[in-house]
């Protein structure tokens, strides 16, 4: 998993309220492997293309300033609904590292961490602050320090946002369920090899 520390990145700012796991990726997808070369265009797909298969103009992500954006600026309940770990995989393909809103989806906000992807909670008047500097000035920049907790807006100004200490780590680390595990791996081959001398028959 890459690891998360400062980015300095296009943000794109979208202005509803309960973007579900659905409209993040369509359920149809989620049979798709995550190594699908087509897997980026699966993001927001019923949003983003009309049913010819042609880009919509209005959605965000389609506009030419925002097309490069790794850092989207939401609003409340981003993420609810289905648990499927496929959204979050969605995000990470199409190259999104950090989202900001006002809330989550408790799972989703997890998923996220375990691919690689910063969700970062911000106050309702700050998140739509920083959304209004991003609908002002299209393609604007936004940098996010995980090792300060940090979000740096168009301005200069600093908004302190909290992670809790083990998902901070394993971001800065860049640390997935599976590296985790193989910390240990010392100790689970020597539980094994013991295990069978003990166990032959097993």
């Amino acid at each position: 998993m890459e690891a998360f520390t400062t980015l300095t990145a296009v943000a794109a700012p979208i202005d509803r309220d309960n973007i579900d796991t659905d409209q993040l990726l369509p359920p149809r997808f989620l049979l798709k492997r995550r190594s699908d070369p087509a897997y980026p265009t699966f993001l927001f797909h019923d949003q983003r293309f009309g049913e010819q298969g042609q880009p919509r103009p209005d959605f965000v992500l389609n506009r030419a300033p925002y097309r490069e954006a790794r850092i989207i600026v939401a609003s409340q309940n981003f993420g609810g609904g289905s648990s499927r770990e496929a959204a979050a995989i969605a995000l990470q393909a199409y190259g999104i590292r950090c989202v900001v809103a006002v809330s989550f989806g408790d799972i989703f906000y997890n998923n996220c961490i375990k691919n690689g992807i910063l969700p970062v909670r911000l106050p309702a008047p700050v998140a739509a602050g920083l959304r209004a500097q991003l609908q002002a000035a299209p393609g604007a920049t936004l940098t996010v320090d995980l090792r300060e907790q940090c979000v740096i807006d168009t301005r200069g100004a600093r908004e302190p946002f909290e992670i809790d200490g083990f998902s901070r780590q394993c971001l800065l680390e860049g640390l997935s369920a599976i590296d985790l595990t193989l910390q240990h791996r010392a100790t689970i081959d020597a539980f094994e090899q013991k295990y069978r001398t003990s166990f032959p028959w097993t």
